[in-house]
């Protein structure tokens, strides 16, 4: 294996230029994170329509980011889409590249993110139904401790833009009106004589024995003049009282879908090898699909 990917060095190279590992036996499937650990296979991906669930673009692609799924089928249902169209999808697409780029493509959208749930009050309960993990497939890691102290740790004082640190001694301010990736921020930092000789310098600087001193940051929102991004963008359409109503019909219309495919028609899994072969097999279920959606609307007779 190691002679093979040594003399295949651009086989499996990467969006950023690194060389992805490679599967011998299907080179064109991706390592895929699930709820029973990480698996090697496809993606397939259906685009339905809301009034009838006929399944009118699919696709199966060996990647296990489903942000580069998005693209492929909002270009391929160009054709049928009108100016009243709206495309849903969850957080799984959701990156501000695709949302620019539907914005480009001028494509009505709304795309959750991953705090839209916590942003709605709708959803403030939903941790007491969520299925308790089984303990012989929970292949969770367990959350990690901060070994550092966080800025939540320090004492901060916006009325009197003063700071205190963990240790109880004050920190002097370093600059009131920084700007860290379009947000405002407040920075202090310790001075040498309190940060030099204290005691719990190992919980407080990543590297005690060549750092001085510690240097925190508040951050006070977006900064002035700072041109909002698609996400912010999304984000007050898909919170508006209209937004949350649109986007909650996709619960209804696409999860069915998939529940007919896998459970009713039996396709848990793909049983075929290489991209051209799986995406004709998840075509053909969905064509299955689609042919008893019309035949249960009357198009049979």
């Amino acid at each position: 294996m190691r002679q093979w990917l040594k003399a295949n060095p651009e086989d499996r190279k990467g969006s950023r230029g690194t060389i992805r590992k490679s599967n011998r036996t299907d080179n064109e499937s991706a390592k895929m994170a699930t709820s029973k650990g990480v698996i090697q296979g496809y993606a397939g991906v259906a685009a339905v329509d809301d009034r009838h669930q006929i399944i009118v673009e699919a696709q199966a692609h060996g990647t296990g980011s489903e942000q580069a799924l998005l693209l492929p089928v909002v270009k391929a249902l160009a054709p049928y889409l009108r100016d009243y169209s709206l495309v849903t999808a969850d957080a799984g697409y959701h990156s501000e590249d695709n949302l620019k780029t539907l914005a480009e493509m001028q494509v009505a959208a709304l795309i959750a993110d991953n705090g839209m749930r916590s942003r709605d009050e709708r959803f403030k309960d939903q941790d007491r139904h969520k299925q308790k993990p089984d303990p012989l497939y929970d292949k969770t890691k367990p959350e990690k401790k901060a070994t550092l102290y966080r800025p939540e740790d320090f004492t901060y004082d916006a009325h009197s833009q003063t700071c205190i640190c963990p240790a109880g001694k004050s920190l002097y301010q370093n600059g009131s009106n920084c700007t860290f990736n379009g947000y405002a921020a407040v920075k202090f930092q310790g001075a040498q004589r309190d940060c030099v000789p204290c005691t719990q310098r190992d919980k407080c600087l990543r590297t005690p024995q060549n750092t001085k001193t510690r240097q925190v940051a508040f951050f006070r929102g977006k900064a002035q003049g700072t041109p909002q991004s698609y996400t912010d963008i999304m984000k007050r359409a898909i919170d508006s009282e209209r937004g949350r109503a649109l986007y909650g019909g996709r619960f209804a219309t696409v999860e069915p879908v998939f529940g007919n495919l896998r459970h009713n028609k039996g396709l848990d899994r793909f049983t075929l090898r290489g991209q051209k072969k799986v995406d004709g097999q998840w075509k053909l279920f969905c064509m299955v699909h689609n042919i008893e959606k019309l035949a249960h609307h009357g198009y049979a007779q």
